[in-house]
């Protein structure tokens, strides 16, 4: 037994084809709907696309950039050292990039729609940096060989800007609980914790502001490609050599009246 092939519809009338565009632009505006909602819910609670505006991260990632983040990663756990992270730094840095106020509602609903889809210079108040050191990290630096040392161990940072030095600026911070120490890879044009030792938070940012982990770049495609933890931060070293984590003080026992 044979089965004739499925063949798509095509109107045969004038009149029906006139019906069938009429039909398509009726549903065009539903389906662009529902594609925006759906991006909506992504960027809420799965990935979002963001634009890199800064060199404060080459050559990890260049300007212009668009880099995926997942907004999942620690739903679980919790950002680990070498992790390059997207984080809201309101109320404790100031902004990298400068942007211009918008008191016209068409332009802000486009730089919203834009920004949803990675196309649109970030909140002013959005950062990407990497993860140095997570709470209770000792971070210095730098040892003799101008190497930053994390527990005592010295790391060799393969991903730093060519010609950079791990840092120019002198430091040795303990990260707090609930803190993160973060750095940008272009050690000589980031404006990173070591310049944020006056803010709240002595330069760490809190870990519930990060917005998630970056973990692709999508384009262009000459710069597509995964962002992998670096092999540096698997040295168990660093996690036996880390101080001893403060134990919170027991509250004081009540007393019956």
């Amino acid at each position: 037994m044979t089965s004739d092939p499925l063949v798509p519809a095509v109107p045969g009338t004038p009149a029906e084809a006139a019906r069938h565009r009429g039909s398509i632009w009726r549903e065009l505006p539903i389906l662009l709907l529902i594609a925006m909602v759906l991006a909506l819910v992504l960027k809420t609670f799965l990935v979002q696309a963001f634009y890199i505006p800064s060199g404060s991260m080459e050559q990890t990632l260049q300007v212009g950039d668009r880099v995926l983040v997942s907004k999942l990663s620690y739903r679980f756990g919790e950002p680990q050292r070498g992790d390059v992270v997207v984080f809201n730094g309101v109320d404790s840095w100031e902004s990298e990039v400068q942007l211009a106020p918008d008191s016209n509602p068409l332009s802000r609903g486009a730089r919203w729609l834009a920004g949803t889809f990675g196309f649109a210079t970030p909140n002013e108040k959005d950062f990407i940096k990497r993860v140095v050191g997570v709470p209770g990290d000792n971070v210095v630096c730098c040892d003799p060989q101008g190497r930053l040392v994390v527990n005592g161990v010295a790391l060799d940072e393969p991903y730093l800007y060519p010609g950079d030095v791990p840092s120019q600026q002198e430091f040795d911070i303990t990260v707090p609980d609930g803190r993160l120490w973060v750095m940008g890879d272009h050690r000589s044009s980031s404006s990173d914790s070591r310049f944020h030792t006056g803010d709240p938070g002595g330069g760490t940012i809190a870990v519930d502001k990060v917005i998630g982990r970056a973990f692709a770049v999508v384009w262009p495609v000459s710069d597509a490609g995964w962002l992998a933890r670096p092999d540096v931060y698997d040295d168990p070293a660093l996690d036996a050599s880390a101080p001893p984590r403060p134990i919170p003080a027991a509250p004081p026992a009540r007393v019956a009246r």
